[in-house]
């Protein structure tokens, strides 16, 4: 049972960019240029996470548990390193609680694409991809996050049978995320950032 009074952080400290990912809430993830600038926009976000997460969120006393080295991926502006909480095996309750988060992910980031114009605002250099092409590198980045996961799904797989795929190694039988290169937490976790991340983009991005 997740101890909602705390709110436990990790970071991922690279170069250029630092990430606070909250340990216990997938997705609620954000970076800043330092320690100190990636926990505060983190809690920032409380409000936008708390619409997918629903009323048993709760933000708790931020602690930071610990810290990681990040990589390239991490200064380019993904998050991208496994830490030390990652290799805690989901039991079945964590695991069904953990993926439930991650099917409203998935949820809010339907209902930006289907609020969102084909054509989106862009950035003061022009550059970004419009509504389909996010939609399309969301779906391909899960295809291959589900690989780690040592789900093999062939290409154009209908997204909703791909995402129960997902879900259904997660919380299955043989136990959460068994046979796969990243543990059942990670998998979660960078899916449902990459997931959410790409939901507020388009939120942003939409008149």
């Amino acid at each position: 049972m997740v101890d909602v009074t705390a709110l436990r952080i990790g970071l991922e400290v690279g170069k250029t960019w630092t990430f606070a990912s909250a340990l216990d809430w997938p997705g609620w993830c954000r970076r800043g240029k330092g320690e100190d600038a990636a926990v505060a926009c983190l809690l920032d976000y409380a409000p936008r996470y708390r619409k997918v997460a629903g009323r048993n969120f709760r933000v708790g006393t931020p602690e930071v548990v610990g810290w990681v080295t990040g990589n390239a991926s991490t200064d380019f502006g993904a998050p991208g390193m496994r830490g030390p909480w990652d290799d805690d095996r989901l039991d079945a309750r964590e695991a069904n609680r953990q993926v439930k988060l991650l099917r409203a992910a998935w949820a809010a980031f339907d209902a930006a694409a289907d609020a969102a114009p084909a054509v989106l605002l862009k950035g003061p250099r022009g550059g970004g991809r419009d509504r389909d092409g996010i939609g399309e590198h969301v779906r391909e980045a899960e295809r291959s996050y589900a690989r780690r996961l040592g789900v093999r799904l062939p290409p154009r797989t209908p997204w909703a049978e791909q995402r129960d795929a997902i879900a259904d190694a997660l919380t299955g039988a043989g136990g959460p995320g068994d046979g796969g290169s990243w543990p059942a937490r990670y998998l979660i976790r960078r899916t449902a950032w990459h997931v959410l991340d790409h939901a507020w983009e388009l939120e942003d991005k939409t008149p």
